[in-house]
């Protein structure tokens, strides 16, 4: 295990971390998911601290100075003990989970999402939160498998009105009338429209005729 990083004892300067993949799929300090599974990983002082430091920047994002001893006290823990006195040993267990770390003597840089858990730690779950987690994690499988058969579906439709002869304006209104997302159907008209241009520059290449399982799809979702 790594040694207990050294902190000053009166003030630590706070700035982010940024981690664009864990920014993308992380839980925010304050949300039921670290409350619910972090909380018996990292412990509860850690877990108050991180609120605290979420909080604080959001208020000041380039970075702020954390009073130590005022933050100790907010928390409920004491600051005195030298360098194992109870606040410092949470700031030293944010850096050994890699929810933070140092940058110098008095500057700690700390993540605004914490990452899902690891397999391991998953491992270490009680039964019941273990289980909680498996399935909030096929949950999230399902919508992503969910949301790729969502897009090739419309695509799908989309080429096929191209094929039909449909501008591209004309098939992403077609395809909101169906009532997928409009967003979907502007990418996927783009989409569409840019294999059809594909499509023609083959050599000898001919106007493909729809088929029949395509034109049942394009009449069920009308």
């Amino acid at each position: 295990m790594p040694s207990q990083p050294t902190f000053p004892t009166d003030r630590l300067r706070i700035e982010r971390w940024d981690d664009p993949l864990v920014d993308q799929l992380g839980h925010d300090p304050r949300s039921a998911y670290v409350e619910t599974y972090w909380l018996g990983i990292l412990g509860p002082s850690a877990c108050w601290l991180l609120r605290r430091l979420a909080e604080g920047l959001d208020a000041e994002p380039e970075g702020f100075d954390l009073e130590l001893a005022e933050t100790a006290s907010a928390i409920g823990l004491r600051l005195n003990g030298g360098r194992h006195a109870p606040f410092l040993r949470t700031l030293g267990r944010l850096c050994q989970f890699k929810m933070a770390r140092q940058c110098g003597l008095d500057v700690l840089e700390v993540r605004r999402h914490l990452p899902p858990l690891t397999l391991a730690q998953v491992d270490r779950l009680p039964t019941a939160l273990r289980d909680r987690h498996q399935a909030l994690a096929n949950d999230r499988r399902s919508a992503a498998a969910g949301d790729e058969v969502t897009t090739r579906r419309a695509r799908r439709l989309a080429l096929t009105l191209v094929q039909l002869g449909e501008d591209r304006e004309a098939t992403a209104r077609q395809l909101v009338e169906w009532r997928f997302d409009p967003h979907l159907c502007e990418s996927a008209s783009i989409w569409a429209w840019g294999a059809r241009h594909r499509l023609a520059a083959r050599p000898a290449a001919r106007r493909t005729p729809v088929p029949p399982a395509v034109r049942r799809t394009l009449d069920g979702a009308a």
